[in-house]
């Protein structure tokens, strides 16, 4: 019997996906396991491999087309079984009734044209107080000395819109402006080419929004308008971690960043402070004990937050390790969905691209995020001295309903001894 395939649901928040890539076409034969096609969701790009043996016998959707959840993409059975029923049922379900077609109105004879009247010549006053517009036989531009010839309709047309009319180039008898040229007048836009300033013509273009950036819309907007978004912004010296991440380095033959010191850090940080670590639900707070630290991973598209598992046990060699798998599959959308699922807490990092501060919006379900900015050499008080130090600014937005502002604040002071103190990371 024929079996219906249809659009998986590859993440939590999968809602629709685009079929990236066909790896089977009608007529081929196909084995269990074997990959039928690349489907792009709103974070990655997946393989999906079929559960049925057979013959394809229905594409429902082509490459680069979108369909919702289990709408129906393919259908694989026998060498020649009848699927039409099963093709009309699984379309049935998602086509919507079509809206009535409206009876085109008659139309109208149109008036009769009226005669022109004699051509005229406009002064144009250019000043923000103009109510009205003087016509005369012939005239010149305020300030230009030059003669505009323009019917009364083009002038009417050019007054409504601003038009600015040294600028326009009449079509009409002698040079005339006509109506059709204040229509086609497009203003210019301006461009720097070898310090010289060209006009050039209004020019723009639309990008289709992707799956990934739709889900980002969404779900962040969800976020912030369901959230009660609060932040708290700390500035820690980072001279002790400057000195400590190279002896590390040289030590241990392992090269480490910033961001990794920092991730250990965070975790350690939540296991302290679990309330930190915890979902909203409309009946509880759910606290993790353990910390599957999100990173958020800037891609084409927009922005995935891959998961590092139980990260308070990992030391900061295998977190590099681990953000740098990610971040390279990440572009690549060849994240699978367990590596994007189950954070419980997030980590925004923008310090790489000179970023000295900024709040991110929370990636729910978690009920905080830390955004991290860039080390920065300042004047620092120091002993009562003003000495030349490195600081980092770090913003850790919460979820009021979950984490109190005391609560968030007993988290950054236990990341201010991590952070400062780096070596007791080790201990």
């Amino acid at each position: 019997m024929a079996e219906v395939i249809n659009m998986p649901r590859l993440s939590d928040t999968m809602e629709e996906g685009t079929l990236a890539k066909w790896f089977k076409k009608v007529g081929d034969s196909v084995n269990e396991g074997d990959i039928l096609a690349e489907i792009e969701t709103d974070k990655a790009t997946m393989e999906f491999e079929s559960f049925h043996e057979g013959e394809l016998l229905y594409i429902g959707i082509k490459e680069g087309e979108t369909a919702p959840v289990d709408s129906i993409i393919a259908i694989i059975g026998k060498k020649g079984e009848n699927i039409s029923s099963l093709i009309n049922v699984s379309e049935s379900k998602s086509k919507k009734e079509p809206e009535p077609v409206k009876e085109p109105e008659p139309v109208k004879e149109p008036e009769p044209v009226k005669e022109p009247e004699p051509l005229k010549v406009t002064e144009t006053l250019n000043t923000p107080n103009l109510q009205k517009e003087e016509t005369k036989s012939a005239n010149d531009l305020k300030g230009s000395g030059s003669k505009v010839l323009i019917s009364p309709l083009a002038n009417k047309l050019a007054i409504e819109r601003g038009v600015d009319l040294s600028q326009v180039k009449g079509t009409g008898d002698n040079g005339r402006i006509v109506k059709r040229d204040i229509e086609n007048y497009k203003p210019a836009t301006f461009v720097n080419t070898n310090n010289m300033i060209i006009a050039t013509e209004e020019s723009s273009y639309d990008l289709p929004n992707s799956t990934m950036r739709k889900s980002i819309a969404k779900r962040l907007s969800e976020s912030k308008f369901t959230a009660p978004h609060y932040y708290l912004t700390v500035e820690f010296e980072m001279d002790n971690m400057i000195s400590f991440r190279e002896q590390y380095i040289n030590t241990q033959n392992i090269k480490i960043s910033y961001n990794d010191i920092i991730a250990k850090a965070v975790a350690l940080s939540l296991v302290k402070n679990p309330k930190v670590n915890s979902r909203w639900h409309d009946n509880k707070i759910e606290i993790s004990e353990h910390v599957h630290l999100g990173v958020a991973v800037a891609v084409e598209d927009g922005l995935v937050v891959p998961v590092i598992q139980f990260a308070s046990s990992k030391d900061m060699s295998q977190i590099n390790t681990q953000v740098k798998d990610f971040a390279e599959r990440a572009k690549n959308k060849k994240l699978t969905p367990a590596e994007i699922q189950g954070s419980t807490f997030t980590i925004s990092n923008l310090g790489m691209f000179g970023i000295e501060s900024f709040t991110s919006i929370i990636n729910q379900p978690n009920s905080a995020i830390l955004s991290i900015g860039s080390i920065i050499e300042k004047p620092i008080v120091r002993d009562g001295e003003v000495v030349v130090g490195n600081t980092m600014k770090l913003t850790l937005a919460c979820d009021h309903r979950a984490v109190d502002g005391a609560t968030g604040s007993l988290f950054l002071k236990t990341l201010k001894e991590y952070i400062e103190n780096p070596v007791s990371i080790l201990i």
